[in-house]
């Protein structure tokens, strides 16, 4: 069965790829921006909300090792679904909960794993949209945890929440 990708938003893109990083069944995760009007956005341009962005992750995956619908819950696990435009500190609509599909098949493998998640948990709030457009982001961004682990954000956020998904 060939690799397949799926694109997903919850906050910061430094969190979400250094969780899929460490999954079993993933190829690659690279963090990006996806879900705006705006061609070819920087970073700097996606942090002030005007793009219309997410910050996300290219999630490739092997479905022989891991199912779209366990990448898709452990997405639900990485991140807070019921909270609008914010993650934790991190506040604007450039770190909404996006699942940003590339058929048919995703988008009924979204709306069913959502459906799960919302039945036990109050208001969620994750979008589920078509992907147009994934922009890699800056060099800079790639495995930032692996090379940053450090660093305050990394230490704060990025490592606790491992930790609690058993990825230390």
């Amino acid at each position: 069965m060939a690799a397949q990708s799926i694109t997903l938003g919850g906050g910061c893109f430094w969190c979400l790829e250094a969780v899929f990083k460490r999954t079993e069944g993933v190829i690659a995760a690279a963090p990006g921006y996806a879900g705006g009007t705006a061609v070819n956005p920087t970073y700097e341009e996606v942090c002030t909300g005007a793009t219309g962005h997410a910050e996300v992750v290219r999630v490739e995956f092997d479905p022989a090792v891991i199912a779209l619908e366990e990448v898709l819950r452990l997405f639900f696990r990485a991140h807070d679904p019921t909270t609008l435009n914010r993650q934790g500190n991190d506040v604007g609509t450039q770190y909404r909960s996006i699942i940003l599909y590339e058929d048919g098949e995703q988008r009924a493998a979204a709306e069913r794993v959502r459906a799960e998640v919302d039945a036990g948990a109050a208001d969620v709030v994750t979008e589920i949209e078509p992907l147009d457009r994934f922009y890699a982001a800056e060099a800079y961004h790639s495995d930032y945890y692996d090379r940053n682990p450090g660093a305050g954000y990394c230490r704060i956020v990025i490592a606790p929440k491992l930790e609690k998904l058993g990825m230390t």
